[in-house]
């Protein structure tokens, strides 16, 4: 039963990486894959526990229940996310933005967006800045290709912004709370790494990328799904959105809820704004500015696909799977250097949250105290290992919902040079930081 799971695991992760070829949607393979492999976690517990020691029906039933809780948080936070920004989208408050960036030639527009990226993945997060950034390039870019191109150097940027913040990634916030790193000395250690894991790729992108950028029409027009809307409004709905993302790690550290409260509380605001802000204007007017009518746009099949993978991985992480897998590293390789850029490595196929929490928890703090460089070259690994792949992190699976970006295409074009941006950090520190 333990090899079975890993093989749907494996065919389950195939399916969704030939989604184009194979005709069936990515979401279908990942909803099919966990619902399988937590049927054989259920009845084939006797044979992947040690006698006397498998949990039992109830148990296992707990355990899904308690990751489904982590797991629907997550979802949350990334329904609630998107919404606003569609908000935001639709009353054409991102000219906010656009009108500001008069840069047409790629390479030149691609910086901009990167180091912008980059500094907001720390303020707020990878997931939600990656859902922004997405929203903004739909407006500034026309051409599929380039627009891919573009978004794949955001989820690289994202994903190495939040490395080097202790709220930029989800990985880093646990070994933040966990007490395994402090603010002021992950910002200190990873910030140079980080900014090589995404210089490299850029870098690379520019010696490849040239021409203008072609904007789209409705930019160029100024219309807004066909509806007139004053600035004033525009003005009004951009800053409350802009407002309530930048809340969400506010909220967090002062009530310790999870950020997915602090979205929804930003969302409610944002829903009663735009409520009462066209109260007089009958429903036809109204149309696709309000609420109920985003919601009707947000990427749902994105939203399972997401759920679908990461209760394939908790099925796996509850069989032990993962812990073997850290184990086996640890006695393979032996050297943190090389145990945590494999771990980077392996978090772009499953979860880097489970893999992380395994090493906490194979590694007291005993044998490496607060702010050894083993927790740091796990936070940068973790969170930038996710770039590889385009599932590989949440800001990756955010863009590819949006954007409807293909897995192979990304594998082709982007896993190349966020592969170099990654080796290229880790070497960064261990030239700054190994003795």
């Amino acid at each position: 039963m333990f090899v079975t799971m890993i093989v749907v695991f494996v065919l389950g992760y195939l399916a969704i990486a030939l989604e184009h070829p194979l005709h069936v949607n990515k979401a279908a393979s990942a909803i099919l894959t966990g619902a399988i492999i937590w049927t054989l976690l259920m009845l084939g517990q006797e044979s992947l526990f040690p006698p006397g020691e498998a949990p039992g029906h109830e148990g296992l039933l707990h355990q899904l229940l308690e990751h489904l809780g982590e797991i629907a948080s997550i979802l949350f936070f990334l329904m609630g996310a998107m919404t606003v920004v569609e908000l935001i989208d639709v009353h054409g408050g991102f000219r906010v933005i656009t009108d500001r960036i008069s840069a047409t030639k790629k390479v030149t527009l691609l910086w901009i967006i990167c180091i912008l990226t980059f500094f907001l993945s720390a303020a707020l997060d990878n997931l939600t800045t990656a859902i922004v950034m997405s929203a903004l390039l739909r407006k500034l870019i026309k051409d599929k290709e380039t627009l891919w191109l573009f978004a794949g150097s955001v989820v690289i940027a994202a994903n190495a912004g939040g490395a080097w913040s202790p709220i930029g990634d989800v990985t880093t916030i646990m070994l933040w709370i966990g007490g395994q790193v402090t603010t002021g000395n992950i910002v200190l250690k990873l910030i140079l790494p980080s900014l090589v894991a995404l210089v490299l790729p850029l870098l690379w992108m520019s010696f490849t990328m040239k021409g203008n950028v072609e904007r789209p029409d409705a930019l160029r027009s100024g219309t807004q799904h066909g509806t007139e809307i004053t600035t004033s409004e525009r003005n009004l709905i951009f800053w409350l959105g802009v407002s309530a993302l930048l809340f969400v790690p506010v909220f967090k550290a002062f009530t310790h809820l999870p950020p997915f409260m602090g979205i929804l509380l930003g969302l409610g605001v944002l829903w009663v704004a735009t409520e009462l802000i066209h109260k007089g204007s009958d429903d036809d007017a109204r149309g696709d500015l309000m609420v109920t009518s985003v919601l009707r746009r947000i990427d749902l099949p994105s939203v399972l696909f997401f759920l679908g993978i990461l209760i394939a991985v908790a099925g796996l992480q509850v069989a032990g799977h993962l812990t073997l897998l850290a184990e086996g590293l640890d006695r393979t390789l032996g050297n943190v250097y090389l145990i945590n850029a494999a771990i980077g490595v392996l978090s772009s196929i499953v979860d880097n949250v489970p893999l992380v929490a395994a090493a906490m928890g194979m590694y007291p703090m005993s044998q490496f105290p607060a702010d050894h460089l083993f927790w740091e070259l796990l936070a940068f690994c973790a969170g930038t290992g996710g770039s590889l792949l385009i599932i590989g992190s949440a800001a990756g699976v955010a863009a590819m919902g949006i954007l409807r970006i293909d897995f192979m295409w990304y594998l082709r074009r982007i896993t190349l040079p966020a592969l170099l941006g990654y080796l290229g950090g880790i070497l960064t520190f261990w030239v700054l930081w190994r003795g």
